[in-house]
């Protein structure tokens, strides 16, 4: 009897003991955005709001550049704990010898074209010929649209390459250019819908190029094996979830935190680009990731083929 009272009393003093201690602090985490704000990162936002991050010991801080080219060598100097970035750019900037690895996909399908306007003459690549086409950034846009006018049996000596320095749509807009490369057929698309103007697409995917992820999420080399990036991924697997069942709520959810993109050009991008999220985001398609370093090596784009798991790995086994 009275063994069994003190075995009461312990446990009753334990329970009080673990009441009062405080929670937990949430471990913070630091992750820059690729450029501003926009659809294409609905699920780091969604989960936040429907405490994703925070049930996985989480605060995570997500920070948009103020020039989308610093993220990546941020990360490199340690200066963040996560990047979002791009496949193709992975492979360039592992061939600087920057020390970044990707950990997890957002988004895992292209959202890449070549876009022209509809009633210009353009209906197919080869139409291209004797035109200009805009690019913003040198190097992969180039490489694409190489093979992609290989395709249709031309080469880049049969176009005008002019840099438009991110300006896509003004470009198509102004007559400035025939064709832009870098549109995304989840936003741009949508703009120039907004402009009065159908969009005439055609998609890497299905002219020469390997699939590819759109954007992906990078880790600094040294700290691929940090605790915090399993968690991270496993909020954002059931931010995904959640985003593809509840689209409506989620985007009020987005607009209220971001009046200033409340608008019809965003809204639709939101709903369409939601296929595209990753549904289990620490998952890593090796052979596809190789068959895209061989691209890049066979356009010279690399000194290269570097091994997978130099620059890549599944987000799921980043902890030993």
């Amino acid at each position: 009897m009275i063994r069994r009272l003190a075995a009461m009393l312990l446990g009753t003093l334990l329970l009080s003991l673990a009441m009062a201690a405080p929670a937990r602090a949430a471990e913070k985490l630091t992750v820059l955005l690729d450029w501003f704000v926009n659809p294409d990162h609905a699920p780091l936002f969604v989960a936040d709001y429907i405490g994703a991050y925070k049930a996985e010991g989480l605060e995570v801080d997500l920070i948009p550049p103020a020039n989308p080219d610093l993220p990546p060598r941020l990360l490199a100097a340690k200066q963040a704990d996560l990047a979002i970035s791009y496949q193709p750019q992975l492979y360039l900037l592992a061939d600087q010898g920057l020390p970044l690895v990707r950990v997890g996909t957002l988004i895992d399908t292209p959202l890449n074209t070549v876009m022209a306007l509809d009633g210009t003459g353009i209906a197919k690549l080869s139409d291209f010929k004797g035109k200009k086409i805009g690019y913003s950034i040198s190097g992969v846009e180039e490489a694409t649209i190489a093979s992609m006018l290989a395709s249709a049996g031309l080469s880049l000596s049969d176009v005008t390459l002019v840099n438009v320095n991110f300006q896509l749509v003004s470009a198509l807009l102004s007559k400035q250019v025939d064709g832009v490369v870098g549109a995304y057929r989840t936003f741009e698309a949508n703009e120039l819908k907004e402009h009065g103007h159908k969009a005439v697409m055609f998609f890497p995917e299905e002219h020469g190029i390997p699939d590819y992820d759109e954007l992906v999420i990078l880790a600094n080399r040294d700290n691929v094996h940090d605790p915090r990036i399993p968690r991270f991924l496993v909020a954002l697997r059931k931010a995904t979830t959640y985003l593809i069942n509840h689209p409506e709520e989620c985007w009020q959810m987005f607009v209220k935190a971001h009046p200033d993109l409340d608008n019809n050009v965003n809204r639709i991008s939101w709903f369409e680009t939601i296929s595209r999220f990753a549904k289990n985001p620490a998952y890593l398609d090796g052979p596809r990731y190789e068959a895209y370093a061989k691209f890049m090596y066979d356009e010279k784009l690399i000194k290269k083929i570097p091994a997978l798991d130099s620059y890549a790995i599944d987000g799921s086994g980043a902890v030993k």
